[in-house]
């Protein structure tokens, strides 16, 4: 066995080779040929880390101002018009034109999203006229009923 002193990196080793073919502690034996050892890589160092690209522009987003939602029973539109709050199907109407009505009367039922809503009146007065018949599809904002002051 042989010992070398090896400096790798600017530290130093000590290190024992025992040389192939050969009994240790039996004399007179043909030492095989030295195999070179592999070379110690050199610890290695991180890569430097390249930048992040910067991150995309910040566009602000404007927003829609909000629309107030209709109440969902009425949904008056000028003076003793009401007009349908939200798309759907009139599957009722409970008044004629010449009826008198009074402030929260159910005027009609529209069908939307599967639910039943009632429409009201917003103030006492006269049926004028009825804008819509039974099974009619209506848009928001459609007149339904005029209603006259009494």
């Amino acid at each position: 066995m042989k010992t070398y002193i090896i400096t790798v990196n600017g530290q130093r080793y000590e290190v024992n080779v025992e040389e192939k073919g050969v009994t240790p502690g039996v004399t007179g034996a043909t030492p095989a040929a030295a195999v070179p050892s592999p070379a110690v890589a050199p610890a290695s160092v991180p890569a430097p880390v390249a930048a992040a690209p910067p991150p995309p522009p910040v566009v602000p987003l404007v927003a829609a101002a909000p629309t107030p939602a209709a109440p969902a029973t009425r949904g008056a539109a000028g003076p003793g018009t009401i007009t349908a709050p939200m798309p759907g199907k009139v599957i009722a109407i409970k008044v004629k034109p010449g009826a008198q009505v009074k402030t929260g009367q159910v005027l009609l039922i529209l069908e939307a999203m599967k639910m039943e809503n009632e429409i009201t009146a917003t103030s006492a007065g006269t049926v004028k006229e009825v804008h819509v018949s039974e099974g009619a599809s209506v848009n928001v904002g459609e007149p339904l009923v005029t209603i006259v002051q009494a």
